[in-house]
């Protein structure tokens, strides 16, 4: 899959007479959840049905970087569900050719929903076909809704496909704000149904205080700038990911991950993401850009009358994750055994 950061990136041939064109889609996609995974689900399956003589439209998708509200209430603090990384890596596994990543400002934000059309699906992506969901809104103050792009299509002689959402078991509709309460609850379970995969944080692995090592539970400890809402101080069980993404050839190992301040000891002030792989004492991550996968939450934080209770509890946290994971429980490792720098 192609990433254009940008106009100057795409093609000229996509748009030029003659050339393949688009099937396009568009939207900010944070979460890439289930609702959105049926509208690019789709602008795959009409690029393939539009293949002629041998060549197809390109499938691809528009989306923007900041997310529109921290351009338009800065004040606010909406962390995104996903990062930037993580975003593309779950469009690239949809199947997608290529995505545009549109840098989003209030001078962008003016453009009129014709002239957005006009300027970017039509004349820079060469659109022969514009996929949406039926909530899609777009142009200034998201005055263009789905009749909007229905009737630019007829002026302009592209097709428009409006995709209804699908909805839960229980009749709801999948969304960005539903998965931000899961995360709020501790609900890892249900996120990961709305996502239709586990939540990912992401960050750089930084030196800590390097006290799991000299437990046997050495750690892979996120810097504090994690991308992802991180959800409650607990105990999770989950996934480190080495790479943008398993599927794309990144490695993915069984770990306990704890996030909090870690009450037992009164010397870590901050909130912190943490992850031990399962049975890995050999592993040097620092520096190393990885994902974390919330698999489901074991337990609270909690703080223990010294080390004795707390080295139990944390081998009961591993066999239960092992258990979660369906992976075998590791031997403990030994202080001396650990040889990660």
């Amino acid at each position: 899959m192609e990433v254009w950061y940008g106009a100057e990136q795409v093609p000229a041939s996509l748009s030029a007479p003659g050339g393949v064109g688009s099937v396009v889609t568009m939207g900010i996609f944070d979460g890439v959840h289930r609702g959105h995974q049926a509208v690019l689900g789709r602008v795959v399956e009409l690029s393939c049905e539009l293949a002629c003589d041998g060549e197809r439209p390109l499938a691809v998708a528009v989306t923007f970087d900041p997310h529109p509200r921290s351009v338009h209430q800065p004040e606010v603090d909406l962390p995104l569900i996903t990062s930037l990384t993580d975003r593309l890596a779950s469009l690239k596994d949809l199947g997608l050719d290529a995505v545009l990543v549109i840098t989003y400002t209030l001078d962008f934000a003016a453009q009129s929903p014709q002239d957005f059309v006009r300027t970017w699906l039509e004349g820079l992506l060469g659109a022969r076909a514009v996929v949406v969901g039926d909530d899609v809104r777009f142009g200034c103050r998201n005055s263009g809704d789905a009749t909007t792009l229905e009737q630019i299509g007829r002026d302009d002689g592209f097709e428009v496909e409006i995709v209804s959402k699908i909805r839960s078991e229980e009749g709801r509709r999948w969304s960005s704000t539903w998965i931000r309460q899961c995360l709020k609850d501790g609900d890892m379970g249900r996120a990961s149904q709305v996502l239709g995969r586990p939540h990912r944080l992401r960050g750089v692995v930084v030196r800590g205080l390097r006290r799991g090592r000299e437990l046997g539970f050495p750690t892979a400890n996120l810097e504090a700038a994690t991308a992802g809402v991180v959800p409650p101080d607990g105990v999770y069980a989950g996934w480190l990911v080495r790479g943008s993404s398993a599927e794309a050839g990144g490695q993915r190992l069984p770990a306990a991950i704890s996030i909090g301040t870690n009450p037992t000891f009164d010397d870590v002030p901050q909130r912190t993401v943490e992850a031990h792989v399962l049975g890995r004492a050999d592993l040097n991550l620092y520096g190393e850009e990885v994902g974390i996968e919330l698999v489901e939450r074991l337990r609270p934080m909690l703080a223990f009358d010294g080390l004795d209770p707390l080295l139990v509890q944390m081998r009961a946290d591993i066999e239960d994750t092992a258990r979660i994971l369906d992976v075998p429980v590791p031997d403990p490792i030994r202080p001396e055994d650990v040889t990660a720098q």
